[in-house]
């Protein structure tokens, strides 16, 4: 990733930051933007222990760039998805957690890469759309699972057949994204929420990760099952083992200070 990279990459305290790197276009998505970007994510899982996303420039991206798709053929079209949708499941779908961060323009790819994220931050200036049906042509980066899985078919009918805008604030109600910051805020909330995830039990990221999303898709029983499954996996880790420990050890700390004569209140305790 050179001095022209469209994708930045940077290594701060265990953390991978993942920049979209085209503020002149927007940050729209080209192939190159999109090779570049999947070499990047496959860095930051073995490097990283969480990943943030962002926007370099105005905005976070103004989706993919139809530059590159006016004159293409159907067999053409359909790699480019095919390429979109096995980028954004190693993003998914791979070691650590990924939080996006997002400011201005979040617009059809954009909104795309966003919601395959796992935690998204977006400042009060944030607007979202998925403009592609009003351009006549229909979502291809994995839109009609992350997004409608995050806010609902229904809201995503409306959003693809009207061109409807929603803004930071609608974002948060429907659940497009989970945290609001000030203008300028995103990167710090999303780095606040980093290291957070960061300090996670690798078994526990586990389960949250590749166990959690594949039971919305279980019966009620299987996706039950799973659950204990993960549950005992979890905790089978030396990490689950050494906090479980900890958190024993303060809990009788705790227990032995109330039940010591001289803590409880309105009591005296004996003088020597």
């Amino acid at each position: 990733m050179g001095i022209d990279s469209t994708v930045t990459y940077e290594l701060r305290d265990g953390i991978a930051w993942l920049g979209l790197n085209r503020p002149g276009k927007r940050n729209a998505i080209n192939e190159a933007l999109l090779a570049e970007f999947d070499l990047a994510v496959r860095r930051g899982q073995e490097d990283a222990r969480a990943m943030v996303v962002f926007g370099h420039g105005p905005c976070f991206s103004a989706g993919l760039d139809l530059i590159e798709h006016r004159a293409r053929q159907p067999q053409q079209v359909y790699d480019t998805s095919r390429a979109w949708h096995a980028t954004l499941s190693s993003l998914r779908y791979g070691r650590i957690p990924v939080i996006a961060a997002m400011h201005g323009a979040v617009i059809g790819g954009g909104l795309e890469l966003a919601a395959a994220c796992h935690i998204r931050v977006a400042e009060e200036t944030a607007f979202f759309a998925l403009p592609e049906g009003v351009r006549g042509i229909h979502a291809g980066g994995g839109a009609s699972v992350y997004v409608a899985r995050l806010i609902g078919a229904s809201r995503m009918t409306d959003m693809m057949l009207t061109g409807r805008v929603i803004d930071a604030a609608a974002a948060e109600r429907t659940g497009l994204v989970q945290y609001v910051a000030p203008q300028g805020g995103a990167n710090s909330k999303a780095d606040d929420l980093a290291r957070k995830v960061a300090a996670m039990a690798p078994l526990t990221v586990l389960g949250v990760l590749h166990a959690l999303p594949r039971i919305q898709d279980m019966s009620e029983a299987d996706g039950l099952f799973v659950e204990s499954l993960m549950c005992a996996f979890s905790q089978s880790g030396s990490e689950a083992a050494t906090r479980l420990a900890e958190f024993a050890e303060k809990r009788d700390a705790q227990t032995r200070c109330v039940e010591r004569p001289d803590h409880i209140p309105g009591r005296v305790a004996n003088a020597t």
